[in-house]
C-alpha cells in the first residue's frame, strides 16, 4: 500500500523515534534511523541538536556516532551553549559522573581537531594577491611549508592515537550489557507507535505525546496481574489499589519494570489494609535482611521476604502524606524484586559477579562521603542503608532506595537529586537493575 505520509511528516517521525531514543534507550537500534535523518544537525528542543542533548544526558555512545556522522560541536542552542559548553558544564554539575567526564573528552578531541582543519583551510595560497611572495628565500618558504606540515601531521597522529584508546575504553565499559540494553530498547522503541511519554533534565521542559494502543494494553495487563496478586485483607480499597499501581508504573520507567517483573511471578502476593495506615493488624513484626526487628505498627508498608509478600497500610491520616505511602510501597515491592531476581541472598547483582560486586562497593563508599557532605539532605531510605550490619544489607536498601526517592519526589525532580547526590547509586540501579528485571520480565 503507498504511504500517504509526506517527506516532512516522515522526518518528523524519525527526529521523534530518535529523540526518545536518546532519553530513554541506547544506539543499538538507531543507526538505521540516523542514516534516514537527512540533517543530522536538525534542531530538536530550545534549539538544541541531538548532539547538545546526548551531551547533557552524557550518552557517550550517541555523542561519538553524532560527532561520527559530522555533528557540528560549534552549533549554539538559545541560551548560546555549544556541545563543548555543555559538556564542560554538565561536569562541573556532575563531578561524579564517568559517562559525562567521557563525553567531555570526546568533545574536546574533535573540537582540537576541527581547530587544526579550520586553520589549516583558512591559510592563504601563495598566490593570493597582495601577499608577498617570499622569491628571494625559497629554502626557508619550503622549510616553513614542510614543518607545517609535519606539525599538523603530528597532531593528526597525536589525536587519532587519542581517539582509538578513548573509543577502546568506551567498548571495555558496555561489553557485556548489549542483551541487556537492547531488551530494554525493543520494549520501548520496536515499532512505529512506541513512542510516548518523554520526560527529561533539559532546563525542566517535559514533551508528551499519546500513549500508543500496544503499550497501553501493556500497562494495563501488568496492573490487573499485580491486582490478582494482591488481597485486601481488612476495608474495601480494589479500585484504589488499581490507581495506585497505574500512577506508579506511569511515574518513572524503574519503577515500570518492578511491577513488569513481580506482575510474572507466581509466588508474589500484596496485602493491604484499607482501614489503617499501618501493617501491624496484618504483620506484628518484621525482621530486616541483618536481623533487626521492627513493629509492624510503625510502618506504612514492609516485605516480607521468605513470604515473598509486600504488606501496605492505605488509610489517610494527618501524620503521613500519600507521597511517602506511595514511596515505602515501592521500596518494598522493590526489596522483593531484588530477592527474587538475583537469588544472591539481597544483593543486587548475580552470584559470582565480581565486577558488579565491585560497583557496588564502590558506590557504597561513595555514597558514605556522600553522607558527611550533605548530612540531612539525603533521604531517609539512604540512611536506613548506611545503618546496616552486613555489607549485602547496605547493597539491598541502597538498591531498594533508589526508585523509593523518585516515587516520593516525582520522576524528574527524584532523578535529579539522585543525581547530584549520588550519581553512581543512580547509574548502577538503571542501568543494571532495572534493566534486569525488564530482561527477566519479558523471559
Amino acid at each position: 500500500m503507498a504511504s500517504n505520509e509526506s517527506p516532512r511528516h516522515t522526518e518528523e517521525f524519525v527526529e521523534e523515534r530518535l529523540l526518545n531514543g536518546l532519553f530513554i534507550g541506547s544506539l543499538l537500534h538507531h543507526k538505521e534511523l540516523l542514516d534516514k535523518l537527512e540533517d543530522v544537525d536538525t534542531r530538536v528542543i530550545k534549539q538544541r541538536t541531538l548532539l547538545h542533548i546526548g551531551v547533557r544526558l552524557g550518552k557517550t555512545d550517541w555523542v561519538e556516532e553524532l560527532l561520527a556522522r559530522g555533528a557540528d560541536p560549534e552549533l549554539t542552542d538559545d541560551s548560546q551553549g555549544n556541545a563543548l559548553s555543555s559538556a564542560e558544564e554538565m561536569v562541573r554539575r556532575f563531578p561524579e559522573d564517568l559517562d559525562r567526564s567521557q563525553v567531555l573528552k570526546l568533545v574536546k578531541l574533535v573540537h582540537r581537531r576541527d581547530k587544526v582543519m579550520a586553520h589549516r583551510h583558512e591559510s592563504p595560497p601563495s598566490g593570493r594577491s597582495g601577499q608577498i611572495i617570499p622569491i628571494a628565500r625559497p629554502d626557508y618558504d619550503m622549510a616553513s611549508r614542510k614543518s607545517s606540515v609535519d606539525t599538523l601531521r603530528q597532531d593528526m597522529v597525536s589525536l587519532q592515537g587519542q581517539l582509538s584508546s578513548y573509543l577502546n575504553e568506551l567498548k571495555e565499559q558496555v561489553r557485556g550489557h548489549d542483551t541487556l540494553l537492547r531488551c530494554l530498547e525493543e520494549a520501548v522503541t520496536s515499532t512505529a507507535e512506541d513512542v510516548t511519554l518523554i520526560k527529561c533534565d533539559l532546563g525542566g521542559e517535559t514533551m508528551m505525546s499519546g500513549l500508543p494502543f500496544n503499550l497501553a494494553k501493556a500497562r494495563r495487563e501488568c496492573v490487573d496481574a499485580m491486582l490478582r496478586r494482591t488481597k485486601i485483607v481488612y476495608g474495601s480499597g480494589i479500585d484504589y489499589m488499581r490507581r495506585l499501581y497505574e500512577r506508579l508504573y506511569d511515574e518513572d520507567d524503574c519503577i515500570a519494570c518492578i511491577l513488569k517483573y513481580l506482575s510474572g511471578e507466581g509466588q508474589v502476593k500484596v496485602l493491604v489494609d484499607c482501614g489503617s495506615w499501618d501493617i501491624g493488624r496484618m504483620k506484628d513484626t518484621i525482621v530486616g535482611l541483618d536481623g533487626t526487628e521492627w513493629s509492624g505498627e510503625g510502618l506504612h508498608s514492609s516485605c516480607d521476604i521468605l513470604t515473598a509478600t509486600v504488606f501496605l497500610g492505605v488509610k489517610n491520616c494527618s501524620e503521613c502524606s500519600e507521597n511517602m505511602v506511595s514511596a515505602e510501597f515501592t521500596w518494598a515491592l522493590s526489596q522483593l524484586s531484588l530477592w527474587l531476581v538475583f537469588r544472591n541472598a539481597g544483593r543486587p547483582y548475580e552470584q559470582g559477579d565480581a565486577e558488579r560486586e565491585r560497583d557496588w562497593t564502590r558506590a557504597l563508599q561513595k555514597v558514605k562521603r556522600e553522607k558527611r557532605k550533605w548530612g540531612g539532605e539525603l533521604n531517609w531510605w539512604i540512611y536506613h542503608a548506611l545503618d546496616q550490619r552486613e555489607q549485602r544489607a547496605k547493597f539491598y536498601y541502597l538498591a531498594s532506595a533508589v526508585p523509593a526517592v523518585i516515587t516520593y519526589d516525582g520522576s524528574s525532580a527524584g532523578r535529579a537529586k539522585l543525581q547530584e547526590q549520588t550519581p553512581l547509586l543512580l547509574s548502577l540501579y538503571s542501568n543494571h537493575v532495572a534493566t534486569t528485571l525488564l530482561l527477566k520480565a519479558k523471559e
